[in-house]
């Protein structure tokens, strides 16, 4: 694209993809403002991208014009004003067929041909390693796209981190805070559970800052018996109550994770029940009361933190000044202290977990955290 095309009048969508996370609408804010300022128009597609290939739920506004005026007040908000879903996949969309079956289709034309009947030229993909790869598909069919890494699991490979993760870590670590005095008035093992499919940053932040006694993540399947014997000897040495803090992929070493809901036809796994499953066996093996809490959703929602709106707002932006450079097929990033993009291709299928040299991980390990094996 020339220089002259990037700075032309524009009209430029955004859609919100995966599971919500606070900042998402301090982005679609950064988005409109800084785009508005170029003389660009800019459109919001409903629901992740259900807005056009879900006409029956939006038969008149699956594509909505967003202004400065829709968007003054919302960068302190939660949630997303656009809506989103992680169900339905277009690279693979459950389609029902002639004969009544259910068939997995690419769907991605009829993204790219509503965008051409708005005159829309470029799509700003906000989500987490599904959307960014329907983002990378897009591109290589020719549609200019920018991604902004979004996801409280802080898992999105080639960013420093992503905004959503300080909100979740905070109200996490506010939540075992509490839970502290309540465990110790009963002198019970608490086994909080937190987001996490397969990369533990939440648990091991959230568990550092809030004390936690014991952290166990998807990296390092745990010992249940080396785990037991920690909370036993923490009891003879007068400490009566335990906090152990578990993300929702961990699991017991040579065991399965917990699955609530095995992935269907435009379904990803959901996970689940780690901390109810391992609760139980706790109580069996030490001889104490053990109680689940599983914080769950309220995790993803609430007003975004004073970081992570501004690292939502430094990324809305940042795409938008892609889009004037004349870049596609690039996802925003925090390269601390900097924005930078990186090709999507480097980001599209890949995961960042915690490293086992982790200076994070080591800092729990050194003051005392049992995190998973002795």
């Amino acid at each position: 694209m020339s220089a002259a095309q990037s700075t032309a009048r524009r009209k430029i969508a955004i859609s919100t993809g995966g599971g919500d996370a606070p900042g998402l609408n301090a982005v679609i804010h950064a988005v409109v403002m800084s785009a508005t300022r170029l003389g660009w128009e800019c459109f919001g597609i409903r629901e992740g991208f259900n807005g056009i290939l879900r006409p029956d739920r939006y038969p008149a506004d699956g594509i909505i014009a967003l202004t400065p005026a829709m968007t003054e007040h919302i960068s302190s908000t939660g949630g997303t004003i656009l809506g989103t879903t992680n169900h339905g996949n277009p690279l693979h969309y459950p389609t029902t067929m002639p004969d009544g079956s259910v068939q997995e289709t690419d769907r991605t034309a009829d993204i790219h041909a509503a965008l051409r009947a708005r005159g829309i030229d470029a799509l700003i993909c906000i989500g987490g390693d599904g959307t960014l790869t329907i983002a990378h598909a897009l591109h290589q069919q020719g549609l200019n796209v920018i991604g902004v890494p979004k996801t409280i699991d802080n898992d999105l490979d080639k960013t420093f981190t992503t905004f959503g993760f300080d909100t979740a870590v905070s109200f996490a670590t506010e939540c075992v805070d509490r839970l502290h005095s309540t465990a110790a008035s009963h002198q019970r093992i608490m086994v909080v559970e937190v987001m996490g499919r397969y990369a533990g940053w939440i648990a091991l932040h959230s568990g550092l800052a809030s004390g936690a006694h014991a952290i166990l993540i998807p990296e390092i399947p745990y010992d249940t018996e080396a785990l037991a014997t920690f909370l036993r000897e923490r009891e003879q040495q007068g400490h009566h109550y335990s906090i152990v803090m578990v993300a929702e992929g961990a699991h017991a070493a040579g065991q399965a994770l917990h699955v609530q809901a095995a992935a269907g036809q435009g379904y990803v796994e959901r996970l689940g029940g780690v901390a109810a499953h391992l609760a139980a066996e706790l109580e069996t093996l030490t001889g104490k009361e053990a109680r689940a809490v599983v914080l769950g959703h309220l995790l993803r929602g609430g007003s975004p933190s004073a970081f992570d709106r501004v690292s939502a707002l430094r990324f809305g932006a940042a795409a938008v000044r892609a889009l004037a450079e004349g870049q596609s097929g690039m996802m925003v990033a925090l390269a601390f202290p900097n924005v930078n993009y990186v090709p999507l291709e480097e980001v599209a299928g890949r995961m960042k977990a915690v490293p086992a040299d982790s200076d994070t991980l080591m800092t729990a390990k050194e003051t005392g955290i049992f995190t998973g094996q002795p």
